[in-house]
């Protein structure tokens, strides 16, 4: 093979190392994440401080506002009214199911900070154990449910209890105007409650590999039944398997990829490891159908980092991106935010 066929080849094999690729996107998406949480937090500190001149307040700190996100949705569809309080909530909202619907949960395992956060955990927890603690297989299933029974309990309060007028009067609330205020100072002053629950998911993650994702996460739950109408999934040509079970080894979430053609499962996050653990090219894909409309890694990296940052561009065109909260009410809310932690800091409710 002559030298520039090598590098050429050597190019390809790291354009579809899944691994890799994964981790860069994980990183552009972490970086973006901590970026709008550094340059939001310089927004209330100023606000705080009655400076006259403030920075642009950072659209994308809504994407930490799902059930906002989710009354705005519905708001939406039963009257039209696609809401200037958290607009850019509502659009990330949108995008991250689109993606599941097209790419599994991709959000979970290659944009979730979250999700970042918990595989880091896992890599402690490999320091600390030599295995973590195995779940049998019926509690296993026990567990899962939980946050489909907290996804079913918002979705029964907001889209069938709550009418439209109860949403709009929430949505337009002083309240829900400085939801992403009150989110940045919960987590600024935590109270004891919050570093007890803090800790305990802390101890449970370093016990149980991925615990918040697998068992107690709503919003994965919503992924992972949007996921299932998604035409592409981890196939399998069991022709050409050699059944050296590596795929079943590194999958994360524990779904037995050696014994199916067609991986079915809600865990499934199209984190594609076990694609770059298979030694046999082309056995394990995520296709349409075997071997057809394929998505190779370097593809679906490109696909998440266009859907998201691409939505974001055409909603800051089509102005559904910077809410249309007026700066002097924030002045106005900042007092009544410092008396709610006051409040809260001393128990009162």
């Amino acid at each position: 093979m002559k030298g520039n066929d090598v590098k050429k080849a050597g190019l390809f094999k790291k354009l579809n190392n899944a691994n890799l690729l994964r981790r860069l996107v994980q990183g552009i998406f972490a970086v973006s994440t901590i970026w709008i949480g550094f340059r939001f937090y310089l927004f209330y500190q100023q606000l705080a401080a009655g400076a006259e001149q403030v920075i642009e307040r950072p659209p994308g700190v809504e994407a930490f506002l799902p059930i906002s996100s989710l009354m705005s949705l519905k708001l939406w569809i039963v009257s039209g009214d696609f809401n200037r309080i958290h607009p850019a909530g509502l659009v990330l909202f949108l995008v991250i199911l689109l993606t599941a619907l097209l790419l599994k949960r991709g959000f979970c395992s290659w944009v979730c900070p979250v999700g970042l956060i918990t595989e880091m955990m896992n890599g402690l927890q490999k320091l600390l154990f030599r295995q973590p603690l195995i779940v049998r297989w019926w509690f296993d299933y026990l567990l899962r449910s939980i946050k489909y029974l907290l996804l079913g309990f918002f979705c029964w309060i907001i889209l069938l209890k709550m009418p439209g007028s109860a949403l709009k009067a929430f949505i337009y609330s002083p309240y829900n105007q400085i939801a992403d205020l009150k989110m940045l100072v919960f987590f600024l002053d935590p109270s004891t409650t919050t570093m007890v629950t803090l800790s305990i998911l802390t101890v449970l993650s370093l016990l149980i590999r991925n615990a918040w994702c697998r068992y107690l996460c709503p919003y994965g739950a919503l992924l992972g039944m949007s996921s299932w109408l998604s035409p592409w999934k981890i196939r399998r040509d069991a022709g050409s398997c050699i059944d050296c079970r590596k795929c079943t080894q590194v999958c994360p979430a524990h779904i037995e990829v050696h014994r199916v053609k067609t991986v079915q499962s809600d865990e499934c996050h199209a984190c594609l490891q076990c694609v770059a653990a298979c030694p046999v090219k082309e056995t394990l894909q995520l296709s349409v159908r075997r071997r057809r409309l394929v998505i190779r890694p370097w593809l679906y990296a490109l696909l998440l980092i266009i859907l998201f940052f691409g939505s974001v561009w055409i909603a800051r065109l089509g102005g559904f991106w910077q809410n249309g909260i007026p700066l002097e009410r924030y002045r106005q809310y900042i007092p009544l935010l410092e008396r709610l932690n006051h409040d809260r800091g001393n128990g009162v409710h």
